[in-house]
């Protein structure tokens, strides 16, 4: 199997995933983290560009898991993350990990938190190194084994 379709049945199992477990996804914490996440995978290179972070906002609003949330408050989070991130990368990744921590206490939103990062990272086809490894990055600040989600 092509690494592209593997990445395609990858993203679409983390969101099947998602899906199920709907319903249990309606905290604060889980809103926040996964706003924060969104934004971190769309500048995971240290930039952003007016069309990527118009594609992420458009998956953000039409993902059916996150519309447990008001879409512009979802945004305005969002934007609020890619900000921090594209004024200072280094500063505002600490800040935005910061974020991705607060779902650490609840294991089912925390792996949700970075199920979303690899369904956002996978949606252009390509899940790039650097996306990885911000991934993997979020891993360590919700004490999840990275391997789990083969990273």
């Amino acid at each position: 199997m092509a690494l592209w379709d593997r990445l395609k049945d990858s993203a679409q199992t983390m969101q099947a995933q998602l899906m199920a477990k709907k319903n249990e996804l309606k905290s604060g914490a889980f809103r926040d983290a996964s706003m924060a996440m969104c934004a971190l995978v769309a500048a995971a290179d240290g930039s952003i560009d007016p069309s990527e972070r118009q594609r992420v906002a458009q998956l953000i609003a039409t993902n059916d898991v996150l519309q447990n949330f008001p879409s512009d408050d979802l945004h305005r989070r969002f934007e609020e993350n890619v900000n921090k991130l594209t004024a200072d990368f280094a500063l505002g990744k600490v800040s935005v990990m910061q974020e991705i921590g607060k779902a650490k206490k609840k294991p089912a939103e925390a792996r949700a938190v970075i199920q979303i990062g690899i369904v956002i990272g996978g949606a252009d086809g390509y899940f790039d190194p650097t996306e990885q490894a911000v991934v993997r990055e979020a891993c360590f600040a919700l004490d999840i084994p990275p391997a789990e989600f083969d990273l």
